[in-house]
């Protein structure tokens, strides 16, 4: 499904010589049944997408094949992807308050179905190679691709931790909604610094909990519905753990509350989403009594 040739050009150029030979097996085996019982089912999908012939509304009928869509929104040959995040929010708050990407090598850790990928390449990135490990994104990201034709993404089937690291090649890394999903957070910023070139820059963005004393708290069960969640620390433990990852220059690019116009069920997402999982009484707090979704985004330099 991917170009590998056009891959490992992208890749050599950003000075990655050893990552097509080390990526490829690990390709090949996610975009496969094996990697995933529905591959074929979105293959044919996006192979059908490709198909320059189609109108409009096959060509919705086919992109909803590939829900739920949790990020976007996209436009697509007259299709409005009306997708569960309104992500172009939150990029437009992380865009004002990071380093410009013009002319930059980027790694998108939990890209996703690329949005932001995308959004980096717009905002003037080389190159961005996006790693995500839930197939169903990456095949969105195909088919998205299809249709905006940028040869400058890519996105892999594939998790931070198996890159070939270290690879301290890239200017710019981002991780966005990933940390609270670690069961090691210090492991994953760690990780996150041995991509980075000697100055190169982290964007992380993560849920924090409010208070000015460094702690983290660990949901016993879940957070805001969500069970894989593990630890949520306060901004000053989050600088912490950034300071003991080897980091400098740590500074709050911007604090948000999730609302429900950002985040929230559409026909392109029908599962609950934000609105379930607060508090019906207290919108303040989640369902469990926790603090709602307050996200931050940092950045921190590698030295």
């Amino acid at each position: 499904m991917i170009n590998t040739t056009e891959l490992g050009a992208c890749l050599r150029a950003i000075g990655l010589d050893d990552w097509p030979n080390a990526l490829a097996p690990l390709v090949a085996e996610r975009f496969s049944v094996a990697g995933h019982g529905d591959y074929d089912v979105w293959r044919d999908v996006v192979n059908a997408l490709r198909v320059r012939t189609n109108a409009p509304q096959n060509i919705r009928d086919l992109l909803l094949k590939l829900s739920p869509w949790r990020k976007g929104p996209f436009d697509l040959a007259g299709v409005h992807i009306d997708s569960e995040w309104r992500s172009d929010l939150k990029w437009a708050r992380v865009l004002e308050a990071i380093a410009p990407l013009d002319n930059r090598n980027v790694l998108d850790v939990g890209c996703g179905n690329g949005y932001y990928a995308l959004q980096m390449r717009k905002a003037g990135a080389r190159a961005v190679i996006g790693v995500d490990p839930t197939l169903l994104y990456v095949m969105q990201f195909l088919a998205v691709n299809t249709y905006e034709r940028d040869p400058g993404v890519f996105v892999l089937p594939a998790r931070l931790h198996e890159l070939p690291l270290p690879a301290r090649k890239f200017d710019t890394t981002f991780s966005m909604g990933v940390l609270y999903h670690q069961r090691a957070p210090i492991d994953h910023l760690q990780q996150l610094r041995q991509t980075l070139r000697p100055d190169g820059q982290l964007v992380l963005e993560t849920i924090y909990v409010p208070g000015d004393e460094s702690y983290a708290c660990t949901p016993a069960d879940r957070y805001a519905r969500m069970r894989n969640v593990w630890l949520l620390p306060t901004i000053s433990e989050l600088t912490t753990w950034l300071t003991r990852s080897g980091y400098v220059d740590i500074r709050v690019a911007d604090k948000s509350t999730t609302s429900t116009d950002e985040q929230r069920s559409t026909e392109w997402m029908t599962f609950d989403s934000l609105s379930e999982a607060l508090n019906p009484v207290d919108p303040t707090q989640t369902v469990e009594g926790w603090p709602a979704p307050h996200r931050v985004v940092m950045t921190a330099t590698s030295p």
